[in-house]
């Protein structure tokens, strides 16, 4: 998954072994410094390519969490092209990953790939790093934003994988028909 010599900071590992052990399906990573709302994968299928759509197996729910996000966020919703994030309108404020810039290392690629968890990233604000005083309106222009994403998470399948008995069944792997992409059950 990681570039040969790629050095991982201990608190991304400890967040890798957190979502490995507790089921987690839905998160998003925040970013400053565009206003958009990008899905895996991040990574390019060919690392040569920069800006070349890749999907995933799940693009479709991908493109509806991202766009639940983006569709409840006041400016990243605005169709204006005079803004930080112009670029993105014609894209409905969201993105394909890769298709915006590639690289590899990413916590949205790396949850779908390795947990069942599916993650956007979110880049909140036109600031790479904003001042204090602008943090207050940024969250207010994202709070309904980051409600209707977490609602998504009564989206698709849900339930418990039981034995005859009733009895959970632990790391049952679950496939939906068309889509390349199992999950398991939870511990």
């Amino acid at each position: 998954f990681f570039s040969p010599g790629f050095q991982v900071a201990p608190e991304t590992k400890a967040v890798m072994k957190w979502l490995r052990s507790i089921p987690f399906v839905l998160s998003a990573s925040l970013h400053g410094g565009e206003l958009v709302v990008t899905y895996p994968y991040d990574y390019s299928r060919h690392p040569m390519e920069e800006k070349m759509f890749s999907p995933t197996p799940d693009e479709k729910m991908f493109k509806m969490l991202a766009k639940a996000y983006a569709d409840a966020h006041p400016v990243i919703s605005d169709r204006s092209e005079l803004r930080c994030g112009g670029n993105f309108v014609k894209h409905g404020g969201i993105i394909n990953g890769a298709e915006w810039y590639s690289f590899t290392g990413g916590m949205a690629d790396f949850n779908y790939l390795h947990t069942n968890c599916f993650e956007v990233t979110v880049e909140v604000g036109c600031e790479k790093f904003p001042l204090e005083e602008e943090l207050f309106t940024i969250w207010h222009e994202n709070r309904d934003a980051l409600l209707n994403y977490m609602e998504m998470v009564h989206r698709g399948i849900k339930g418990i994988v039981s034995d005859k008995f009733g009895n959970p069944i632990k790391n049952a792997r679950i496939s939906v028909r068309g889509i390349q992409h199992d999950v398991t059950t939870g511990n």
